[in-house]
């Protein structure tokens, strides 16, 4: 086994006998970069990381060119999660909670990655942008269950193409220094509808069944820990049945904002909109997902109405 584990990829494998596919995610400084960016509570940081490593699980299952985005919006203490994963690896995401709601939420219990406690009643959406020359694709279900692996098991439970297992964990665990870092996992199996004779229907309900058991069998320490290369992970789970992997995809933490972005947005805004966003006669945007600030003072402001 190598000394130093590959971080920060999808692992994308396939169990050859019973035609499944799956992907497994780890995540390592990605995930930290993120969370302890904006110094969220640990509750929220941690359930916007389950987030992060669904999302990673399931982009993973498609083929585009654009960005996939995980959306959830409820009642609860958090009440907005986005986490999007663009075709080149790009990563980001970000959450928007109410610190007193959520005060009152763990002064009554446990609420780490629990669904109905933290995000309460709403939706969970997926969505694939590929551009404004394509159609964007959509995906919505309630949030029905008591983790966000559960809401999205529902999902899949609704349609008839895809049939799915899912696992996700999400941990803070000390680095070689001792200190407490952020990592994640996900481990995602696959299947299409059977066909064929019934005999072999059957062997690929039994081989999807076990597949299932077995993936469930893995634990979240497993998921996240990194001693354990991803590989290794799946000869462990599968390998009686055949497991072979593909080759890596690699992600990164890498927001989309720049400069001439919020340029553009702000050049398409009403005169009176521009002006209520001034303060000392600056204008200052900053991004939501990677705090960065991007500031305009008069000059750059008229320079971009006459432009």
């Amino acid at each position: 086994m190598p000394s130093v584990i590959a971080d920060d990829l999808v692992q994308p494998f396939q169990i050859d006998p019973f035609g499944l596919r799956g992907r497994l995610v780890r995540l390592g400084p990605l995930l930290d970069e993120i969370l302890t960016r904006h110094a969220y509570p640990e509750p929220v940081a941690g359930i916007l990381g389950e987030a992060i490593a669904l999302a990673a699980a399931l982009a993973g299952a498609l083929k585009y060119d654009g960005v996939f985005t995980l959306q959830t919006k409820g009642d609860g203490p958090v009440h907005l999660l986005v986490a999007d994963i663009a075709s080149n690896g790009a990563v980001r995401g970000y959450a928007q909670y109410d610190e007193a709601k959520l005060a009152k939420a763990m002064a009554h219990g446990e609420v780490w990655g629990s669904v109905p406690r933290l995000l309460g009643a709403g939706y969970l959406a997926f969505t694939v942008d590929q551009g404004e020359h394509t159609d964007r694709y959509q995906g919505i279900v309630e949030l029905q269950g008591a983790s966000l692996a559960a809401c999205a098991h529902h999902y899949f439970r609704q349609s008839e193409q895809v049939e799915a297992g899912l696992k996700v964990a999400v941990a803070r665990l000390p680095d070689a220094e001792g200190v407490p870092r952020w990592r994640g996992g996900s481990l995602m199996v696959q299947r299409l509808p059977p066909e064929g004779e019934a005999p072999r229907r059957e062997a690929a309900e039994e081989g999807w069944r076990r597949a299932v058991i077995l993936m469930s069998s893995s634990t979240s320490a497993e998921l996240v820990d990194p001693r354990l290369a991803p590989e290794a992970l799946l000869f462990r789970l599968f390998h009686e049945d055949g497991v072979r992997v593909h080759r890596r995809h690699d992600l990164a933490a890498r927001c989309r904002c720049s400069r001439e972005r919020v340029e553009a947005v702000l050049r398409l805004l009403p005169a009176e909109e521009r002006a209520a966003m001034k303060q000392d006669g600056r204008i200052t945007v900053t991004c939501q997902f990677c705090s960065s600030a991007y500031g305009f003072d008069e000059a750059a402001i008229n320079a971009l109405v006459d432009s």
